[in-house]
Parts: structure tokens; C-alpha cells; sequence
């Protein structure tokens, strides 16, 4: 079992974290972020937000610390539909970003079957995380599901409810396959948590589109 202590000193890149409050901008304003960051202690990111560039520097202790804030502000509820549609809001920031640098090109896409469509989608994002910060994540293939597992995850860390409750993330992978799949939505469901003894943070995604 792995102590969620040992994900203490890690990092994400700034353009990350940058990305982040971006995010949460779009979704509850700029002063609702600042409110966030002065209940979550972050005073130090209000208006001076990272800046855009690969330097590990961002701690995985601010994401956990304005998820936890979140909950107080907003509710469970609240929160977690915030959270939801700022990573969905991340993951369209992250790819004018990321994009370019995994290879990511949506022409090239367009004439695969949903199922490698997204399959390439959640290896990229997974990639992007392994890659440029020291979240580490990985997919593995299933009949009928696709499973993404986070294995240093900075969600878990001073959580007061140890718990599934990662929707910034879920949010993410939700676009992902939003956007490869050209609109369609697929079920998206965390499933595990390393806070609660886990192996992993684990999401699941249908290969079968909703609707």
C-alpha cells in the first residue's frame, strides 16, 4: 500500500498550474479564484499566476489545497461540478499547449475507429502527465472499457474524506474523449483512490459512446 506522503515534494510543471487557474477562472471568475486561493492558504499565486513555461515548480500541495478549499466553499455537490467543468476547460487550454509537443494533430485522427481514436487520446494525456511532471499515470486496454490509472496522485494529499474525488482529472479525460471521438460523450467513472488503500487512482471509459 502506498502512503499518500510519499506524493509530498512533488511537482507539475508551472505551465500546468498555470493552466489550472485558468481553468477555475473560466468557470467561477477571477475573483471567485482569488477568494479560492485565500481560503486555501495559495495567497502567493493571486494575481501572479505561474508562469508558462516546463519548470517543475508547481507543488502537487496547491492542487490537493483549492480541491479541499472548493469542497468548503461550494459543498460536495458544488464542487464537484466546478471542478468537472474546469478540467474539461483544462484539457482545451492543454492541448493549444500540449498538443504540438505529443504529436497530437486532429486531421490525422479523423479516419480511425472510435475505439483507437480513443485510445491514443488517453495514452497522450497520460503521457503529457508522465512526461512533463511527476504525476505519473499509464492506460491499460479492457474488454469493453478503457482503464486510466493515476499511481502518484496529488488529489490525495490533506484530503479531510480520503475518497474517489478527483473530477478535475475526470473532467480532463472527459474532453479527451469529447473532442477525439468529434462530440460524442463516454462514460467516465472513478473507481479507486490511493487515499483509500488503493494501488491507484482509477478511472474507467466506456469504448461505447452515451448516446
Amino acid at each position: 500500500m502506498t502512503s499518500v506522503d510519499a506524493f509530498r515534494n512533488l511537482h507539475y510543471p508551472n505551465r500546468i498550474g498555470r493552466l489550472c487557474f485558468l481553468s477555475l477562472e473560466e468557470v467561477m471568475g477571477e475573483n471567485g479564484v482569488k477568494a479560492l486561493l485565500r481560503l486555501a492558504d495559495l495567497h502567493q499565486y493571486i494575481d501572479a499566476y505561474p508562469p508558462n513555461d516546463l519548470k517543475r515548480e508547481f507543488p502537487f500541495e496547491a492542487i490537493a489545497a483549492y480541491s479541499v478549499a472548493l469542497g468548503t466553499m461550494y459543498g460536495p455537490r458544488g464542487a464537484r461540478g466546478l471542478e468537472l467543468r474546469a478540467g474539461r476547460v483544462a484539457f482545451s487550454l492543454g492541448l493549444k499547449e500540449f498538443g504540438p509537443l505529443l504529436g497530437m494533430a486532429d486531421l490525422a485522427l479523423k479516419l480511425m475507429p472510435v475505439t483507437m481514436k480513443l485510445k491514443i487520446v488517453l495514452n497522450a494525456t497520460a503521457q503529457t502527465f508522465d512526461r512533463f511532471s511527476d504525476q505519473s499515470s499509464h492506460v491499460e486496454e479492457e474488454r469493453g472499457q478503457f482503464s486510466y490509472h493515476i499511481t502518484r496522485c496529488s488529489n490525495c494529499l490533506d484530503r479531510p474524506e480520503p475518497g474517489p474525488v478527483f473530477y478535475i482529472a475526470r473532467g480532463i479525460i472527459e474532453e479527451a474523449t469529447f473532442w477525439v471521438s468529434g462530440g460524442r460523450h463516454f462514460a467516465v467513472e472513478q473507481c479507486s483512490c490511493i487515499a483509500q488503500g488503493a494501488p491507484s487512482c482509477r478511472f474507467t471509459i466506456s469504448k461505447e459512446p452515451l448516446e
